[in-house]
């Protein structure tokens, strides 16, 4: 993770990427592109075709990444569960960046699981970095209290 690029790289990966929530998988793919970004885990975006209908509902709260260009966010609801702004993407992203519009992101922290293939990824450290930390990653990440200034 310390050897991924500054400017973070985006690449397909055929891993099998899965989000759970209210104990119903809301994301299924092989198909999801893999965020790259130094001092960070990766980020897995699904296409939205991947995506169950009806679970993602559009929220007017956005952000921006220096690289990625304006993010919005999405409520994520099944069942009985409904999570505030635990999924991102973007409309119009950068041009570097193009492969991800429409795509997904979901925060593993708010969410009951998300899965890289069999293995149940953790939360990187903090509320906005949404990176999924698997046990072929290695730390420390960028997030956790104290962290800012790196």
């Amino acid at each position: 993770m310390w050897g991924y690029p500054r400017l973070p790289r985006l690449e397909p990966t055929s891993r099998h990427v899965r989000v759970v929530l209210g104990g119903v998988v809301v994301a299924d793919t092989t198909r999801a592109l893999r965020a790259l970004e130094t001092s960070h885990p990766p980020n897995y975006y699904v296409p939205p075709g991947d995506v169950t209908p009806g679970v993602l509902e559009r929220e007017g709260r956005t952000s921006f990444c220096e690289f990625k260009g304006l993010a919005h966010y999405w409520t994520v609801r099944r069942g009985d569960r409904v999570e505030t702004a635990a999924a991102w993407g973007y409309d119009q992203p950068s041009l570097r960046y193009e492969a991800l519009t429409g795509y997904v992101a979901f925060y593993p922290g708010r969410v009951d699981t998300c899965f890289v293939d069999d293995e149940a990824a953790l939360a990187q450290p903090g509320g906005f970095y949404g990176g999924w930390v698997t046990s072929d990653i290695v730390g420390p990440f960028k997030g956790a209290s104290g962290t800012s200034g790196w």
